[in-house]
This record gives C-alpha cells, sequence and structure tokens, in this order.
C-alpha cells in the first residue's frame, strides 16, 4: 500500500536547487574557499592533518578525453576532483596519469590555484545539466532550472515495505511542472549521515547559521535514565518542546547561561557515572528547522531564508547514498526532482 504526503513547499529564487545532508550544511563554505572552513568541524583535532586538510588541492582535467578520464578513474563524482588532501596531491597525479596512460586517454590534472567555494561547485555543476559533486568527500547534488518565482510542493510516498521493515519513504519528490513524463536522467547520488535530506536554494544556503544562533538564545536539553534523577538535582522543567515527551530542560536562555547549564548536567552526568544525554542547541537555523522536523508528523519542517524556502526531512532509512532522478517532458523542460530512498515492491 503507498500514501503520498505534502512535507511542505520550497523556493528557489536563483533557480539552481542544492540536495544535501542537512546535517553537514555547518561544512558549506558558499562563496569562501573552502579552506576557509575549520578543520576542526569535519572531526580533525590532530594539527598535522587539519594542515593537511586545510591545504587541499582541486583539480580540474583537460584534454580531448577528459569527460571520459574523469568517468573512468571513478574517484569523485563530477567533472573536477576536489579537496585532494596536500599529502595525497603527487600520488593522485600520478595515479590519474597512469590511468590516463592505461586507457590510451589524452587527459591531464592542473591544480586550481584557489579551491572552488562550495557555491561555485553548485553553479557550475547546474549550469552542466545538474549532478554530483563532492563536499569534503561528501557527495552532493545541484539541479538547474528550477522556477524561480512560485513556491513548489515537496511530496513523500510511503509505502508499507512488511515485517522487520514497516513503513517508510520510497521517494521525496518535488513537483516542479504538470505534463507527460518523457524521460527520466540520474544526476548521481547524495551522501546522508545524519539521516535527513534538504532542499535549498544555492544562494540562500550561502546566508545559513548552522550553530551560530540567529537571536543570541539557546536552548538545554537532556534525557535518558537518570533524566528524573538531573530534573531534581537541576530543578529542570519538562523542556515543552512538540514531539520530545519526556525531555527535561530550559528554553530560549542566553548562551552564555545556556552553555554554563549544560556544562554543569555533564560534569554531574561524569562525576555520578549516570546514564543520560545532553544536547545543547544554539537557536541556528539547523535548530529551527529541526525543531519543526521533531514536532512534524511527517518528520519535515521548513525556514525560510530571504526569499527562499528551504526544507528538510528524515529520510526515514536512515544513512546512505541515494540517487536523486529527474522526469522531463519531451521538450526537455524539467517536470520533477526525485530522491530515490527504496524499489517499490
Amino acid at each position: 500500500m503507498k500514501e503520498t504526503f505534502e512535507l511542505g513547499t520550497i523556493s528557489c529564487p536563483s533557480g539552481t536547487l542544492v540536495i544535501i545532508d542537512g546535517g553537514y550544511l555547518g561544512l558549506w563554505s558558499g562563496d569562501r574557499s573552502p579552506a576557509d572552513i575549520d578543520p576542526a568541524s569535519l572531526g580533525i583535532e590532530d594539527a598535522e592533518l587539519a594542515a593537511d586538510v586545510a591545504g587541499a588541492i582541486d583539480f580540474v582535467v583537460t584534454g580531448p578525453d577528459a569527460s571520459e578520464a574523469v568517468r573512468t578513474f571513478d574517484r569523485q563524482p563530477g567533472s573536477r576532483f576536489h579537496d585532494v588532501p596536500a599529502s595525497k596531491g603527487a600520488e593522485f597525479e600520478a595515479a590519474f596519469d597512469g590511468h590516463c596512460r592505461s586507457a590510451g586517454l589524452d587527459a591531464r590534472l592542473e591544480a586550481l590555484p584557489v579551491r572552488e567555494a562550495h557555491a561555485d561547485r553548485a553553479r557550475r555543476t547546474a549550469e552542466k545539466g545538474g549532478g554530483s559533486f563532492s563536499m569534503f568527500g561528501v557527495p552532493v547534488v545541484a539541479v538547474g532550472g528550477v522556477p524561480s518565482s512560485r513556491h513548489l510542493p515537496v511530496l513523500a510516498t510511503r509505502v508499507d515495505y512488511g515485517d522487520g521493515v514497516g513503513a517508510r519513504w520510497s521517494e521525496i519528490v518535488i513537483r516542479v511542472g504538470e505534463g507527460q513524463v518523457a524521460s527520466s536522467d540520474s544526476l548521481g547520488d547524495i551522501g546522508v549521515d545524519w539521516a535527513r535530506v534538504l532542499f535549498g536554494d544555492v544562494d540562500a544556503l550561502n546566508t545559513w547559521q548552522h550553530d551560530e544562533p540567529v537571536d543570541g538564545l539557546a536552548d538545554v536539553a537532556f534525557w535518558g535514565a537518570a533524566a528524573d534523577e538531573a530534573a531534581a538535582t537541576f530543578a529542570a522543567p519538562e523542556l515543552g518542546e512538540p514531539g520530545e515527551d519526556g525531555v527535561r530542560g530550559w528554553t530560549a536562555l542566553p548562551v552564555s547561561e545556556a552553555i554554563d547549564r549544560a556544562r554543569a548536567l555533564l560534569r554531574w552526568k561524569d562525576e555520578t557515572g549516570r546514564r543520560m544525554v545532553v544536547d545543547f542547541r544554539p537557536h541556528s537555523h539547523h535548530w529551527q528547522i529541526m525543531r519543526e522536523v521533531r514536532a512534524s508528523p511527517v518528520e519535515a519542517g521548513s525556514v525560510d531564508l530571504g526569499d527562499a524556502r528551504v526544507l528538510c526531512a528524515m529520510t526515514s532509512w536512515g544513512d546512505g547514498f541515494f540517487p536523486v532522478i529527474v522526469d522531463l517532458d519531451s521538450s526537455g523542460d524539467l517536470l520533477a526532482v526525485r530522491v530515490c530512498f527504496s524499489p517499490t515492491p
């Protein structure tokens, strides 16, 4: 049995849509060089490794057989190679040259003087018909030709896959136009590690604040086996957020006060050996959209960034690599963009 639900709407004033794991937007460089992103955001604490990543290299491929060489080398999606660690640059070039020689291909690598910004990667990919590109090793998809002057509905189809799996999304679809589908093209995969997918305008994402609060406030939430004891110790009420029954904590605190309370909870947890999760939640765009996701019966939420509306939805399948398909009419005009999670049985 299949059911279709409307998750919300998006708007895309630039005409270029980015499809990405919403949990990774803290790594989005916008129009800046990715070298400006703190390697600590990638979970890298070792100083030598951080320098290697910060000094990474982007390569463009030239020569008559450039497209075939990129395709058959099969190291990254897209027409360029991004974020190759500095210490691996020479090794990467040698491997590519060896591949081209063995395959009889006339192509070569050229290092870009400045690494390509993530927004520029998306725009360039969209201008070439759309597709997938790499952002710190995570596949991201860009789609061009999206209507820029109206809101577009986002629909999801739920299928009951039976015992052991249950009801989950089979696909999430952005309806762009009406008409008969004449062809469908694959744009590649998106990589998901945070169990969610976000649809956003490429220019709007440049204003996204992933961790920084937009209002100077933050929440502190905690739950788990020791939550009742902690609530009594720290006089913490129910959090009161929709979709979070049993979660305790405080909302809309000044950031400095929220940090102090979160640290106090963590100290108590560590000193007593209690089992409990403590979550510090600055009022960022990511917090805003995930607040709606947690409260939504279809696990979806949206936030407006200027004239654009972005939407985030949980995959219902967790993490993985999920293909993105575009449906076109007989004139090649875009009718729909689909993220596919599992084939319909």
